[in-house]
């Protein structure tokens, strides 16, 4: 199983993130865990700069934009 992580603090981009990520799981049937990180320094261990940011299994993905829900499939799969 997979671990999504969204990283953000809780702005409207990072809300809509984490919306479309879960809806891009449940269109590709990916079993996963989506969790929304939004602890600061969590945020920065990671390396990221600018929210909201999409990581995959400890590996950052895409950070600074809210992708399409096809970009997030290719992501998570």
């Amino acid at each position: 199983m997979k671990l999504i992580q969204v990283l953000g603090t809780g702005c409207p981009k990072c809300k809509k993130l984490e919306e479309m990520t879960r809806q891009a799981a449940k269109e590709a049937n990916i079993e996963c865990e989506v969790l929304k990180v939004t602890d600061i320094n969590a945020i920065m261990n990671f390396g990221v700069m600018m929210t909201p940011a999409l990581a995959v299994d400890g590996v950052v993905k895409v950070s600074g934009r809210v992708p399409s829900i096809d970009e997030i499939k290719a992501m998570i799969q």
